[in-house]
């Protein structure tokens, strides 16, 4: 059912997506629909935390192929988030159902960004409290909020290519990490 939300807000747009519609396609009937889900925003829900988690799965490949650098780990990520929310076709479609008018995806990004916020949040926390074990708590903290957020608004509000908006991220990030007093090597 989730295959077929998708497909159909991939191909035109939330405003569309209908519990009828998602039935027909998935082959099952619209109380089927209604009884795994409820409602449209359910549904929207449903959608941005299985896409946050794919994300992390193609997040942490990154941070494994990078960890010997928190900042290349971080660039790595965040290269990775960014170019593949610009190729995604919900992403796609949450942006441009908000220029229309319909930000109610686009919640999911913003004013409502639990699923988003605190799965990418508690996975990079786990990840870097065993990558990089000299980072103290606070200041982990405070670096996994800041890359989850500020990679999140050049989601929403690209300013540069991926890669260079990767490389700001992930260097304030490090210092965030590593204050000038702490920073390796």
């Amino acid at each position: 059912m989730l295959d077929a939300a998708y497909a159909q807000v991939a191909a035109e747009g939330w405003g569309k997506l209908g519990i009828a519609g998602v039935a027909r396609a998935a082959g099952v009937s619209r109380q089927t629909v209604y009884n795994e889900f409820g409602t449209k925003d359910a549904i929207g829900l449903a959608l941005v935390e299985r896409e946050a988690e794919r994300f992390m799965i193609g997040i942490a490949a990154e941070l494994d192929a990078h960890r010997e650098s928190l900042e290349a780990a971080a660039t790595a990520g965040v290269t990775f988030v960014l170019r593949a929310a610009a190729d995604n076709p919900l992403i796609k479609a949450v942006m441009t159902s908000a220029r229309g008018g319909d930000e109610h995806l686009l919640t999911y990004l913003t004013t409502r960004g639990e699923p988003v916020f605190d799965t990418a949040t508690a996975m990079l926390d786990a990840y870097a409290t065993d990558a990089w074990p000299e980072v103290d708590a606070e200041s982990r903290s405070l670096a996994v909020e800041a890359i989850v957020r500020l990679t999140v608004s050049h989601i929403v509000q690209p300013l540069a290519a991926p890669e260079q908006s990767a490389a700001r991220i992930a260097k304030i990030t490090a210092r965030i990490a590593y204050p000038d007093w702490q920073r390796p090597g």
